[in-house]
């Protein structure tokens, strides 16, 4: 499948189809049964609005300690493994040679969104950032390494998927808005991404 390059992020449109996205909200479905769903706050105790869990080796938190990756779940239970549909997206897109370490999810109701930040916690950055969008279109914005200045606009659709890698693996980047209705995957507005990352 061909990617559609913004900014060097690798953008690829229907990447999954009907029948896969079917299946992965299966699979989250099982590792949110596994590791329940979250409430993150900033380190000054501020709610993200966003929910989130996570799947793999590590899971991504976001409590008052800081931004960080853990071992277990906030309420003490290991994170459940890989979704297959999840490693076999890493496998086709990412060109690298190992697993993810971390599957984060992330649940966008339709007035959550995710303001411009890098993802920064990883110790390689030569490793890529591989994204996957479920349910109603995420708007996403993606800009420059340094803070500030224009942004281009991508409209994640279900099924999309976007690899930060080269140059873009460091842009600041985030969701500005859900566009509910969009899509009839999920049973309510919403959006479900995941982002699978090599912590090293």
């Amino acid at each position: 499948m061909s990617a559609i390059a913004v900014r060097g992020a690798l953008w690829f449109r229907g990447f999954l189809d009907r029948a896969a996205q079917e299946r992965l909200v299966d699979e989250i479905r099982a590792v949110v049964a596994a590791a329940p769903l979250f409430a993150p706050v900033t380190r000054r105790g501020q709610p993200l609005s966003v929910r989130m869990t996570s799947a793999g080796r590590c899971g991504w938190v976001s409590d008052r300690k800081g931004y960080r990756y853990e071992p277990r779940h906030p309420d003490g239970m290991p994170w459940p493994p890989l979704p297959p549909t999840v490693a076999a997206a890493w496998e086709a897109l990412s060109g690298w040679p190992a697993p993810p370490d971390c599957c984060l999810v992330n649940w966008y109701d339709p007035g959550a969104r995710m303001g411009l930040h890098q993802d920064r916690d990883e110790a390689d950055f030569s490793a890529p950032v591989l994204s996957l969008s479920l349910g109603d279109t995420g708007v996403f914005r993606i800009g420059a390494e340094a803070r500030g200045g224009r942004t281009d606009r991508i409209d994640l659709a279900s099924g999309d998927a976007l690899l930060l890698t080269g140059p873009s693996r460091l842009a600041h980047h985030g969701i500005a808005r859900i566009l509910p209705g969009t899509s009839t995957l999920l049973p309510a507005p919403g959006r479900i991404n995941l982002t699978c990352r090599v912590v090293g």
